[in-house]
């Protein structure tokens, strides 16, 4: 999806814990992490610290041998195709709450390795969780180092959806000037 957004610097000495602090909305804070490539930036919220072991067991994210909190919500609704998917409302051990979505039943990434998340590195996972390359894909994403942390999302100030067959990207309205939290 094609989206812009406002970001602050981060802090050095605190910004990958303050990403893991619980949030003032039922959202929780994103974080913004520069790709090994130093091309590419990713949006992608931090779930591990160093130390860390990350698995996800049949879709649900287990920290250090224990799953998270994962609650269905209603079906998030495409509004562009109408196309409907499963919804879930999950929470990290420090009462982090954010929603993620899940297009198939044992999908790839569904089931994986235990990660441990090395020293001075952070373990990344996107909100799609079928359809997200994320630290669980290793060669492309892998562990992100704390230098290549860049920022919060503040705003996203325009998201679209990539057209089909050559059209245009169509602007996703309910998503544009919203505030990330």
């Amino acid at each position: 999806m094609g989206k812009r957004i406002i970001r602050s610097p981060a802090r050095r000495t605190s910004f990958p814990d303050a990403c893991l602090l619980p949030s003032r909305s039922a959202e929780t804070w994103s974080c913004f992490a520069r790709q090994r490539d130093d091309a590419t930036d990713y949006l992608k919220r931090i779930v591990g610290r160093p130390g860390d072991r990350i698995q996800m067991v049949a879709g649900v994210l287990h920290i250090n041998g224990a799953p998270i909190k994962h609650e269905r919500m209603v079906d998030f609704t495409d509004t562009s195709t109408g196309e409907r998917v499963r919804q879930w409302r999950e929470t990290l051990p420090n009462g982090v709450s954010y929603s993620t979505l899940d297009l198939q039943d044992n999908g790839f990434l569904d089931n994986t390795q235990v990660y441990t998340v090395p020293v001075g590195h952070y373990f990344m996972l996107g909100d799609n969780l079928d359809n997200s390359t994320d630290s669980r894909v290793l060669a492309a994403v892998g562990y992100v180092p704390f230098d290549n942390i860049i920022g919060r999302v503040e705003r996203i100030y325009y998201s679209a959806q990539p057209g089909e067959n050559g059209a245009p990207p169509t602007p996703l309205q309910d998503r544009i000037g919203l505030l990330v939290r």
